[in-house]
């Protein structure tokens, strides 16, 4: 995700009441000019640019407006109406003045329709988006015997977007990375103790993204501190973890169950190597999934503590599988020097692009990683290489990485993850 501080021009600022607007009315207009403020301002979308956003874009760019309708002009983290080029309301969201997100869009003109009771109501629909991502969580499985650690919501997926939440047993991480979360905090606090599983809330401000929104960060910290434990245990696909509340993002990669998952199904009888593997969780489900030798390598010193905990946990032969605190770069080469393979290879670095404008870099980062670790794979076995930096992925520039590296090495298999 890539974020840029950013300030509308005073040309972009137009102070009209809303009487003056043209006549057409919608049901977010109506709504807007009965509240007893009436002071709901309007972002009007450059001529052609609606449609991407009745589509589902979720996040109005800077870049798509052509003005700003209210006296006085909306704050931060305020209410605002979005509309076309004629100035018809298509949609509601919450501004930001600062972040190159203008509108972070909440719902659109035709669902305010079938479901007025949310209609520039933060408080319902966080209410209603956060019950309706349980629900569908219910309808997964999700708790169960077997995983008490899944995401409960996540962001643009579920239409809440900067706001992930976590849970873990009877604790939810809150991870907040816009500044409409950290505005309504009591509420989405609200929300998660309502659900009735969640004893504990822990908060995870996003420092360096919530400072491009335009958030004093200076104390923030201090702020969210949480009186929760800093270690906790869960069980996902029936294999047991210690966490770290206060390690990287949330503690623990709630998003890559299902490719876990799938690592522990094709690993019989297989050598595996699991680079930048954390607290181990690609090759603790090798391990159970019948790997011959496993090896997980990291930097971290922490997470490596905890991988080598989680192979107590679950009673795994130490012999079978290992940890090795070693850059991710400098450990492929070597292997690579010393003729070593494996059949199968996890390759999930941290964020390499936390901004677009570090794009060029980090895909030379990712290309020499994913080269490396092509040279590792054994003829007929498989990488599944992942990314979780947002500029990468959503420029299109990690697959065709891939897609270069296939080319020459064809006949290494591939699967790809683009991880959160």
């Amino acid at each position: 995700m890539m974020l840029q501080q950013l300030k509308l021009p005073s040309r972009h600022l137009k102070s009209l009441p809303f009487c003056s607007l043209p006549s057409t009315t919608t049901t977010l207009q109506e709504i807007a000019s009965s509240l007893p403020t009436k002071g709901i301002a309007k972002v009007v979308l450059k001529k052609g640019k609606a449609q991407l956003f009745k589509d589902g874009s979720p996040m109005v760019y800077s870049g798509a407006v052509d003005r700003i309708i209210g006296r006085p002009p909306p704050k931060s983290g305020d209410v605002v109406l979005v509309a076309d080029g004629t100035e018809k309301p298509i949609a509601w969201g919450l501004y930001n003045s600062v972040s190159m997100f203008c509108v972070r869009l909440m719902q659109l003109e035709e669902e305010a329709i079938r479901d007025p009771s949310c209609a520039l109501n933060m408080e319902k629909l966080l209410e209603t988006r956060i019950g309706a991502a349980k629900q569908l969580r219910r309808r997964l499985g999700l708790p169960s015997a077997r995983t008490n650690a899944y995401r409960l919501v996540n962001s643009e997926g579920d239409r809440l977007s900067g706001l992930i939440v976590d849970v873990f047993g009877d604790l939810a991480v809150i991870a907040s990375s816009a500044a409409w979360v950290e505005k309504y905090k009591p509420e989405v606090e609200a929300c998660i103790r309502r659900i009735g599983e969640t004893n504990h809330i822990n908060w995870r401000p996003s420092i360096e993204i919530l400072r491009e929104e335009g958030i004093d960060v200076t104390n923030l910290k201090d702020i969210h501190s949480s009186i929760c434990r800093e270690r906790t245990k869960v069980v996902e696909n029936g294999i047991s973890y210690a966490i770290s509340l206060v390690g990287q993002k949330t503690g623990f990669y709630a998003d890559q169950r299902e490719n876990r998952l799938f690592i522990s199904t094709i690993s019989a009888g297989q050598k595996v190597l699991d680079v930048c593997c954390y607290s181990g969780g690609f090759a603790l489900n090798a391990a159970c999934g019948g790997a011959v030798d496993v090896l997980g390598v990291d930097t971290s010193l922490p997470a490596l503590e905890l991988a080598r905990e989680n192979i107590i946990l679950n009673n795994l032969d130490p012999g079978r599988i290992s940890f090795l605190r070693e850059d991710a770069t400098e450990f492929m080469k070597g292997a690579l020097s010393r003729n070593e393979s494996w059949d199968l290879v996890i390759l999930d670095p941290p964020k390499l692009a936390p901004k677009k404008k570090v794009l060029q870099s980090a895909s030379g980062m990712y290309r020499n990683l994913n080269s490396l670790a092509l040279g590792l794979t054994k003829k007929g076995g498989f990488l599944m290489t992942c990314s979780c930096s947002g500029a990468v992925t959503q420029s299109g520039v990690f697959l065709r990485i891939l897609q270069a590296r296939r080319s020459i090495n064809g006949r290494k298999k591939n699967h790809s993850c683009e991880a959160e």
